[in-house]
């Protein structure tokens, strides 16, 4: 106990002398017995279970962490360890002195870590923290870490894949409702965030002790003034790639929207990223064309796996309303990623599996989303991204019945927009050929005929659910039975359609909803999940694999079935 009460007279004593010695009054964290002596108060604290003693050292340790944010700005010193020792005391004994911590933790991202998010010690010891405060952060503060998202992945990107274990531990927490939809096109963009890091590091020097934000506060008023200039005079704003050029050909201006947007320390709301600017275009194409950095070889391995826990979340614990919100979003980053073949690929998978998923949970989606829909598969001749999300939408429409038996309208305007893209592809090979040239003409050609069967798929599908559209299917899909285009998988699919239709019953087994409800059962409409106990409900496939014409009844099992 003596031993016990000289350890905390002694590092008390040194938080005191502290505040009076001018060495270190001013900049309190060049003392290194300060973040020694925080510490061991704490523990002793914790190990007394006491409010009495935590009433004696409460006044110094605040004191300290006010002198500390105080003298941030003009200090080259690390604070954030000291910090975080001082917000661990807060998080513990705050309730004992009536200490709300949620404006120091807010200082600490604001003040500290903006600075220090590139410290590689700092960021570890940050995520550290917030691990082992997780619930009670979640519980007290639940906006705190939300609202600082962009920080935190500024933090990642950085520091790369050795933080990534204890920065997917945290992740979860960042997601609320205010968050959801400004979390995705930031985890879209997290390699373009380590090229814009990069590109301040090289133009401003060391990211450790440099708070970014004032460069953004910076290139405000001249923005303004360029606004008002332009309201008043009517001259137009100059472009100011002119001005930024530079021996380094990967140019970002700091006045570019985007990139104030991308190097944000806050979830300021969502804003939609428009990659127009040309000061970014050369950006990403300077990158593309130079080694990649270590450091973007991480964040692009990093970013879909946080897709992985962004898009498993949004299924598990988000609301109907926000996942509908976020799927016309995500048809419009399909084909706007960072131009890295094996990061595209993996992103637009991801993105175009959930965007199923997410029509499999709520299928009204593909009626409310009509619009967005149907704008998409106006694009589908642009690139081969857009040309396998209206592949996949196809599907959706069809597979879905446009949103449900009582979405006629919306089936209705969907499958005219199906007809318009099937007359389309039939009157002329346009696919691929408005923004993608290197495409070759056979692989324009297959991807038109793979687009043509998912047409003619979606329409007869459609016409099965929502029978007053069979007249017009009918019609679409006679000529392209008729066309006879040199791809024969089209045309024939189109004909066997034709002949299911003309039976009900077995059009309904065939073309029906895979998994349809028991408010919306037909007759001939078949649950295949239990398909292994009803082996028989097959037969219709097996008949029309190798018969020509229409579907008949009168049939053997021997005409299917091997003979022994």
């Amino acid at each position: 106990m003596a031993d016990r009460d000289r350890d905390w007279d002694f590092h008390l004593r040194t938080l005191t002398v502290s505040a009076r010695d001018s060495n270190f009054a001013a900049d309190p964290a060049s003392d290194p017995s300060l973040l020694n002596s925080v510490k061991r108060l704490y523990e002793l604290c914790k190990a007394g279970n006491s409010e009495d003693l935590v009433a004696r050292v409460y006044p110094q340790i605040n004191k300290l962490f006010q002198r500390a944010v105080a003298s941030m700005s003009h200090s080259r010193t690390s604070y954030g360890l000291l910090l975080l020792a001082i917000l661990q005391f807060y998080l513990d004994f705050g309730d004992m002195v009536l200490h709300d911590a949620d404006p120091s933790l807010r200082t600490f991202f604001r003040s500290c870590l903006s600075r220090e998010f590139a410290d590689a010690v700092v960021a570890e010891a940050t995520l550290d923290f917030l691990n082992a405060n997780k619930k009670k952060l979640l519980v007290s503060f639940p906006t705190l870490l939300p609202h600082f998202f962009p920080l935190l992945l500024k933090l990642i990107a950085w520091n790369g894949e050795k933080l990534e274990k204890s920065f997917r531990k945290i992740f979860p927490a960042l997601i609320s409702t205010g968050s959801f939809l400004p979390v995705f096109p930031s985890l879209m963009d997290l390699p373009v965030l380590v090229v814009a890091l990069e590109k301040v590091e090289r133009t401003s020097g060391s990211l450790v002790g440099s708070s970014i934000a004032s460069i953004q506060k910076n290139a405000a008023p001249k923005m303004l003034l360029d606004l008002m200039d332009e309201a008043y005079t009517g001259s137009t704003i100059i472009d100011g790639e002119a001005d930024s050029e530079s021996e380094d050909n990967n140019t970002i201006d700091v006045a570019d929207p985007l990139f104030l947007d991308l190097l944000k320390d806050e979830n300021d709301g969502f804003a939609e990223r428009r990659w127009t600017s040309s000061g970014m275009t050369a950006a990403l194409q300077a990158a593309v064309n130079s080694p990649q950095s270590d450091r973007l070889k991480q964040a692009l391995n990093i970013a879909p796996r946080l897709l992985d826990i962004y898009f498993a979340m949004a299924l598990r614990e988000v609301n109907d309303s926000l996942i509908c919100a976020l799927i016309p979003l995500l048809m419009s980053r399909v084909a706007t990623t960072f131009p890295d073949k094996k990061f595209s690929y993996e992103v637009q998978k991801r993105l175009l599996e959930f965007m199923l998923s997410s029509f499999r949970r709520s299928p009204n989606f593909v009626a409310i989303l009509k619009k967005p829909i149907m704008d998409r598969l106006g694009e589908a001749y642009d690139n081969p991204a857009k040309t396998e999300l209206a592949l996949q939408l196809c599907w959706a429409i069809g597979e879905y019945g446009g949103g449900g038996p009582s979405q006629k309208d919306a089936a209705r305007e969907l499958f005219e927009n199906l007809e318009l893209l099937l007359y389309e592809n039939l009157s002329s090979s346009r696919l691929g050929l408005g923004h993608d040239s290197t495409l070759s003409e056979a692989s324009r050609r297959s991807s038109q005929s793979r687009l043509l069967c998912f047409v003619v798929t979606a329409i007869a599908k459609l016409a099965t659910l929502h029978r007053e559209l069979l007249p017009r299917a009918s019609v679409s899909l006679g000529k392209v039975a008729r066309s006879r285009i040199s791809d024969a998988r089209v045309w024939q699919r189109a004909r066997d359609y034709l002949g299911l239709m003309s039976e009900p019953a077995i059009c309904l087994s065939v073309l029906g909803h895979s998994q349809p409800s028991e408010e919306h059962t037909s007759p001939g409409v078949v649950d295949w999940s239990k398909g292994i106990r009803n082996m028989t409900v097959h037969a219709p496939f097996y008949i029309l694999r190798d018969q020509e014409g229409p579907p008949f009844h009168d049939f053997a099992f021997s005409d299917i079935l091997p003979a022994r």
